[in-house]
Formats: structure tokens, sequence, C-alpha cells
């Protein structure tokens, strides 16, 4: 699953990396580590649409279903 990829890339961030910027959605403004973690976790509509941009800019691999 894509959320624990991206958990898996956020517990190895550095604390101090969490607080910077990684997107600037039109809609919702700045988005930090931070808030794409809260976001995500509780798998809110805008965690979802943040997931698919991190994705999209290879921030978090594509896991693909096992079988």
């Amino acid at each position: 699953m894509n959320r624990d990829a991206f958990f898996r890339f956020y517990a190895n961030l550095p604390i101090g990396i969490r607080r910077e910027v990684i997107l600037d959605l039109l809609e919702r403004g700045p988005i930090t580590w931070e808030v794409a973690y809260r976001e995500i976790k509780i798998d809110s509509e805008l965690g979802k649409v943040i997931l698919q941009k991190l994705i999209e800019l290879g921030f978090v691999p594509v896991e693909e279903k096992r079988k």
C-alpha cells in the first residue's frame, strides 16, 4: 500500500526536514511533511491528494500489489 511506503519514508526524514514545504497546492496553500503525515494518517481527502502528488513527484515509491 502506498500509504505504508509514505510512512516508511517519513520515518527516515530528519526532524528538521519535516517542517519544510514540499507541495504548494493552489486550493490549500503550502504543505509541509508534517501536514502531509497528519492528513495521510487520517486518510482525509486532502491526504489522498497529497499522497498522489508525492507519488507523481517520485518521493514515494509505488508499491505493486502482491498476489
